[in-house]
C-alpha cells in the first residue's frame, strides 16, 4: 500500500511563493507519474500540474509560467513550486499518483 503525504501549505500574501511537497511511501513498485490537483471552496477538484517520469510535465493554463512541478532523484517525492500567487490560487492542494490515489491535502491560502 502506498501513502502520499503532502506538506508545505500555508498563508501567503499575493505575489508570494510557496513550495509544496508530496512524499510517497510504502510498497512502491513503479512510479510512472505524479500530479497535483486543487479544490477551492464550492468548486470541483481541478488539475494543476503533472510530471511523467522520463516524460513531459503538464500544467493547467491558469498556472503556466507561475508554477513548476519537479521530482527528486529517487523519484518518490514530487514538488510544486508556486510563485506569483494570486487569491484565486487559494485551495486545498492534493497530490495524486495513479495506483495509489490521493494524499490528505494541504491548505494554501493567498490573502493580504
Amino acid at each position: 500500500q502506498v501513502q502520499l503525504v503532502e506538506s508545505g501549505g500555508g498563508l501567503v500574501q499575493p505575489g508570494g511563493s510557496l513550495r509544496l511537497s508530496c512524499a510517497a511511501s510504502g510498497t512502491i513498485f513503479s512510479i510512472r507519474s505524479m500530479g497535483w490537483y486543487r479544490q477551492a471552496p464550492g468548486k470541483e477538484r481541478e488539475f494543476v500540474a503533472s510530471v511523467t517520469f522520463g516524460g513531459p510535465t503538464q500544467y493547467a493554463d491558469s498556472v503556466k509560467g507561475r508554477f513548476t512541478i519537479s521530482k527528486n532523484n529517487a523519484g518518490n517525492t514530487v514538488y510544486l513550486q508556486m510563485s506569483s500567487l494570486k487569491p484565486e490560487d487559494t485551495a486545498v492542494y492534493y497530490c495524486f499518483m495513479p495506483g495509489a490515489g490521493w494524499g490528505q491535502g494541504t491548505q494554501v491560502t493567498v490573502s493580504s
